[in-house]
């Protein structure tokens, strides 16, 4: 009974830990549909944009690539969110059909901004 104990917990643990992050990947899902996010991103890499054009913003498993272990990532990435992006220092240039991110302070709450952010940067392609 001992053996059946020692490989029973952690299998439990790893699945209350599965079932948490689908519920942090649908919190925050919904609070990107509700913010317009999805208008111009995606989650995934590769998925294309409107009429098969280049997506109009990277997805988001990209930005979480090219930030990854980069410090203050997010709070650059924050700031973006609600200020807006310069289209003449876009380092997505010729991947993405869009010129710069618009403001979205209109949109979004900094505190969901960041929580958003967070969790894009915890994104790795499949």
């Amino acid at each position: 009974m001992f053996a059946l104990r020692n490989t029973v917990v952690p299998v439990m643990l790893a699945l209350v830990a599965t079932t948490a992050a689908a519920a942090a990947d649908d919190d925050m899902k919904a609070l990107a549909v509700k913010s317009g996010c999805l208008t111009c991103h995606s989650i995934e890499s590769g998925t294309p944009g409107p009429n098969g054009m280049a997506p109009i913003g990277p997805a988001w498993q990209d930005v979480a690539k090219m930030y990854k272990g980069k410090p203050g990532a997010d709070v650059f990435l924050t700031r973006v969110v609600l200020e807006g992006s310069n289209p003449y220092g876009s380092h997505w240039k010729d991947k993405v059909s869009g010129l710069a991110m618009p403001p979205n302070k209109v949109a979004i709450k900094e505190t969901d901004a960041k929580k958003l952010v967070k969790w894009i940067l915890t994104l790795a392609p499949k």
